[in-house]
This record gives C-alpha cells, structure tokens and sequence, in this order.
C-alpha cells in the first residue's frame, strides 16, 4: 500500500510541474497548475476504480477499445472524400472517432467473461441439452419399484435396454421353474409399463460387447460408452462399477433413505412370523421389509405384540431393528434392584458373622480367667478378714497359740 501511494503522489505530482511548466491557460501559471492537479485527481481515482475490476474484464475492455478504435478510422479513412470543410461532416467524424471506442471499451469490459478458457470452448460446443443416459439392469427390472420412481419423475433422462438384458428376461420368463417364470413375466411387464408413460424416452439398443461374456461387465462397457449410470439393486455390480469408475444408481440405496428413522427406545407393535438364528429369538418385518429380530419371542410366533427397540443396525444390504418385549422391559426395574441389594446382603453378613465369632472367642478366653482372677480374690479377701494383724483369728477372739495348746490336751487325753 505504501508503494502504490508513493507512486500516486509521484504522478500527481508530476503532472502538476508539467502542467505549471506548459502553461495551457497562458498567463495564468495557477490556474494551470490547478487544471494539472484536477487531471491528476481524476485519473487517480479511475485508476482506484478500476483495481477492483476482474482481469479479463480489463482485457476485454481494452480489446474492445482496440477494436473500436480500429473501426473508427477505417470508417473514418473510407469517408476521406467527403468535404471536410463542412461542419456537419466534421462533426460525423469526430462522433465516428469517439463512439466506437466507447462502445468498444464498455461492451468489452462487460463481455470480459467469456474470454475465460471454458466460455470459449462452450462457443464451439453444441448449444442443446445433453441427454443423460440410465442403463437399467436385469434385476431392477424384474424388481418392479423402478417404475414408480420413474412414474414420480425423480428419475429423469433416457433409459437405455441393452439387447442382452431383454435376451436375460427373455430367458428368466421361458425357464420351466414357475418362481423364475413369474419373475421374468413381471420383467418384462414392467419394462412395457415404463414404455407407455408419458415424457419418458426408452431406447432399446442393440449395443454390445461380444468379447466381454458376464451381462454386468458389459452393463459397465454400455455405462461408460454413453458417460451413462447404471440403475441396478445388485450389490456386487454396484461395488464393480464402482471399481471401474462408472457411477451407480442403487434402488437399495435409495429405499434405505426413505425409510422411517427408528431409534433405541422408541415402542412399536409388529407381527412374529417365525423363529430367528438363536432359540428364544422371534422374527418380525415392517411394512418396508425391514427385519425386527425380537428376544424371548419364540413363544409368540403368530401373534402381534408390543416391544421396545434396543438398537439399530445399518449395512449396506439394509437395516435390522433388535428389540425385547415391552412387558420385558418394564419388569427389569424390579429385578436389576434386587441385584443391587443382594450383593450389599451379601457383604453385611460376613461383617456380622465376624463379629459374632470375636465376641464368642473374647467371652470364652475372658470368662476363665474372671473365674480364677474372683475365686483368687475371694480367698484372699476371706483369709484377710479371719486373720488379725497380731496372728489371731478376728472372729473367736483366739490365738493360733491357744488353738495348738488345746488340740495337745485332746491328744493326752485320748493316749490316757
């Protein structure tokens, strides 16, 4: 920024010094400067203008200007025999001289855009539409839900059928095996329905491959040599086409996304039609076909009942809800407190039965030695009260002396 001001300051300048040095109002140095100066002003500020504006709208302004420029002496050089004298001519040429100029430098600048490299390669392309090509397998049409996405118009373009799809179904509707009969009859049923519709274009081409052999490498051959997309529900042709760089219209897909969000927790009411892989697991489907394995419903195989979605699993091939019984549910409250309680039982009784054992053990070590420490004691305390400080009994009044004189006296007596 500084270097673009120091450079307008430069040329302002400038132009003030050569203005005041030329002196275009004769006489008047100041009012020449100030002329020079308003010159300058002015191109500053349509050269701040113009900073704003995109290159190629400058290039084509100035290829515009050029053009003009150019066409304004020519036109001007071809009326050279004109009389020049005359005011009206006069006035003619220098109308010529500026106009188209102008015109050139505005239209020009307006038009700069298409001087970008993809506007000039779009001048030399074909201005209609370009058809957008569906190549319709075998399987999306025996399927039949084609027609109504076609039906509803979310489907648009030309749908192309390969002569080898139609050989396919052909083959699919002549089998001996009545299911694959049904099948192909329904195929090409659809197909005729597809035709009929009204703003649907359908091309049977009779594109081909004769040294590709499988239908859905040459599905992917036909795909790529229209810049087409291929309308299938086959998962291994939607991986393979993939692989090969060609885009893929999935019915699967589709219907996976239009299906109803179902989340963990949410009650629903379906029909158990049959056992599932474990033994207590039931069976049931949505409306959608979508697959409700529910536990502990084996028992309950063609009834309805009311569960509770535990969880949702989403794969490519589509959706399975797992969910329990709703009476199930409601009855785990109960049962997950008593487990709660049970193991803080369990924790109690083992302090208490501790306890209980250390009091027996300190009762019976305690009680013995009570025992011995009272009978010592008593003895003591009796001994201490029969006997005085002088030796003698306290209760008769009697020495131990007197006591041993007179069991001497029995003694001679009975020796007598």
């Amino acid at each position: 920024m500084t270097g673009f001001l120091l450079a307008r300051v430069v040329f302002i300048i400038t132009v003030v010094y050569s203005s005041t040095a030329i002196k275009p109002i004769a006489g008047h140095p100041a009012l020449s400067a100030l002329l020079g100066l308003g010159v300058a002003l002015v191109i500053v500020g349509f050269e701040a203008r113009l900073r704003d504006t995109s290159v190629t709208s400058l290039l084509g302004g100035l290829i515009g200007f050029g053009v003009g420029l150019w066409l304004s002496r020519t036109i001007v050089s071809a009326l050279a025999w004109t009389e020049t004298r005359n005011t009206q001519v006069q006035l003619l040429h220098g109308l010529i001289i500026v106009v188209l100029p102008y015109l050139g430098l505005m239209l020009g600048a307006k038009k700069g855009e298409w001087l970008e490299p993809a506007k000039l390669i779009s001048l030399f392309k074909d201005a209609r539409p370009q058809k957008r090509y569906k190549i319709l397998d075998t399987s999306v049409i025996i399927d039949g839900r084609v027609a109504e996405i076609v039906e509803t118009g979310f489907l648009e373009g030309t749908l192309i059928v390969p002569q080898f799809v139609l050989k396919e179904l052909q083959f699919v509707a002549d089998s001996s095996d009545p299911l694959k009969r049904n099948r192909g009859r329904r195929g090409l049923d659809i197909l005729q329905r597809i035709q009929k519709m009204a703003g649907v274009e359908v091309v049977i081409s009779d594109m081909d491959f004769p040294q590709v052999k499988e239908v859905d490498l040459k599905l992917i051959e036909v795909a790529r040599s229209v810049l087409g997309k291929i309308v299938t529900n086959d998962f291994n042709l939607n991986k393979v086409a993939q692989l090969r760089g060609v885009e893929v219209l999935n019915i699967n897909e589709l219907a996976n996304v239009l299906k109803p969000v179902v989340l963990p927790g949410e009650a629903m009411n379906v029909f158990i039609l049959k056992e599932g892989k474990e033994y207590t697991q039931g069976v049931a489907y949505l409306d959608d076909g979508t697959m409700v394995v529910v536990d502990n419903a084996r028992q309950r195989i063609g009834k309805n009942m009311d569960i509770i979605v535990t969880s949702v699993l989403q794969t490519t091939a589509g959706r399975m809800i797992f969910g329990k019984s709703a009476d199930a549910v409601t009855g785990e409250t109960p049962i997950r407190t008593e487990r709660r309680e049970r193991p803080q039982t369990e924790t109690r009784r083992p302090g208490v039965t501790l306890a209980v054992l250390h009091w027996i053990r300190t009762t019976f070590l305690l009680v013995p030695l009570l025992t011995i420490y009272t009978i010592v004691f008593g003895a003591v305390s009796l001994i201490g009260g029969l006997i005085d400080g002088s030796g003698r009994f306290a209760c008769r009044g009697t020495d131990l002396g007197s006591l041993h004189r007179g069991h001497e006296r029995r003694s001679h007596r009975t020796s007598g």
